[in-house]
């Protein structure tokens, strides 16, 4: 079942559900930013039933535990929650005297999450892509941005064709891939919110023939229409009212291990011309 699909398929099916489900069912229809983020436990002291009755609620919607319906939940609500209501649920999640631990054990998570999301073949093909492409374009804005500086950075040390573009105005990217074209590779990267000045740069390119790589959190991503080829890792939820990166980051960073082992010939000549240049100019 889809994230659209599944406050639909509650409302629609509300009259069969029993007594205490209902009150499992309305609470989910009507607080579902908070039902999102509530551990089993806490959603049947919500609504005073026990636990044992959400997690049959939940095996009677088709899920197999309860932790996959959350998620799903979690998808429908992560673009329409609010910086506040980011903060709120953060403070309920996490622990003043354990934050180090609770955000670091979150990161933990995503990146297993983002082992479970990669669809190895879409990865390879994506990879392929840039090792042919003429030229590559990476788009990115708000917070993605740093994923493109850490692209750039690494991109430039293996290709010699690399536009890294980072804007929140829709007219400058255009400005910036106007001469895109068929056999060029164009790298969109956006999370919760999503971009709208990347999406529309990234359906621009893919009506110029362009292959188009999405880098995002979900398959309900707006990214994933454009896409010829889908790197979803997900961005984990809401522990702050800052995107966490670190599942992005990691799954770019295994492109370019994959980009480097595919043209090591190359990036080994380039490091050692940079060391010369580095022990003459002094840098450290």
């Amino acid at each position: 079942m889809s994230d659209s699909d599944i406050l639909e398929y509650i409302r629609n099916n509300f009259e069969r559900f029993s007594k205490r489900q209902r009150l499992i069912a309305s609470y989910v229809l009507e607080h579902c930013d908070d039902a999102a983020y509530m551990t089993a436990a806490a959603l049947a002291e919500k609504v005073n039933v026990s636990e044992s009755t959400v997690v049959r609620f939940v095996s009677e919607l088709g899920f197999n535990g309860y932790q996959k319906f959350q998620r799903l939940l979690q998808e429908v609500t992560r673009n329409s929650l609010t910086g506040i209501q980011r903060m709120e649920i953060a403070s309920r999640r996490i622990s003043e005297e354990s934050v180090v631990d609770d955000v670091l054990k979150s990161d933990i998570d995503k990146i297993e999450q983002a082992l479970g999301n990669i669809d190895r073949e879409q990865f390879e093909k994506a990879v392929e892509a840039l090792i042919n492409a003429d030229n590559i374009y990476i788009l990115g804005a708000r917070s993605a941005g740093i994923l493109v500086r850490f692209a750039r950075l690494y991109f430039n040390l293996i290709f010699d064709n690399v536009k890294a573009i980072e804007t929140n105005v829709s007219d400058d990217i255009f400005e910036h891939i106007i001469r895109v074209k068929e056999g060029d590779v164009v790298i969109g990267m956006s999370f919760p919110r999503y971009s709208k000045s990347t999406v529309k740069a990234m359906e621009f390119a893919q009506k110029r023939g362009a292959t188009i790589i999405a880098l995002t959190d979900s398959y309900a991503s707006p990214l994933i229409k454009p896409a010829t080829y889908t790197l979803v890792s997900g961005n984990g939820g809401t522990d702050s009212f800052a995107d966490s990166l670190v599942a992005p980051l990691s799954v770019l960073n295994a492109v370019i291990c994959a980009l480097g082992m595919k043209k090591k010939d190359e990036i080994s000549k380039t490091f050692e011309t940079l060391e010369d240049i580095w022990e003459e100019y002094e840098v450290y």
